[in-house]
């Protein structure tokens, strides 16, 4: 092997290498760019689930008092008869 054939041999290398190398960063960047985003994604869906919840027991709440205020409307009603 000649000397030119062994230094292009040595480049070829380094650039498989420095092209090896750059494609795992960037492969990392991605995997680590996917998982914040998904983070957020669950982060968003538990923020709206608890803000569901809460709406819901208000929702209950008001529904329970809203009875409540009838059935001593009725029984007031029931005793002036």
């Amino acid at each position: 092997m000649s000397l030119a054939e062994a230094r292009e041999a040595r480049r070829a290398e380094r650039e498989r290498l420095k092209y090896e190398e750059r494609t795992r960063v960037e492969t990392l960047a991605a995997q680590e760019k996917a998982a914040i985003e998904a983070a957020a994604v669950a982060e968003i869906e538990a923020r709206q689930s608890a803000e569901n919840a809460r709406i819901s027991r208000v929702v209950e709440d008001e529904a329970a008092r809203k009875t409540e205020r009838d059935r001593r409307y009725a029984a007031r009603k029931a005793r002036q008869v």
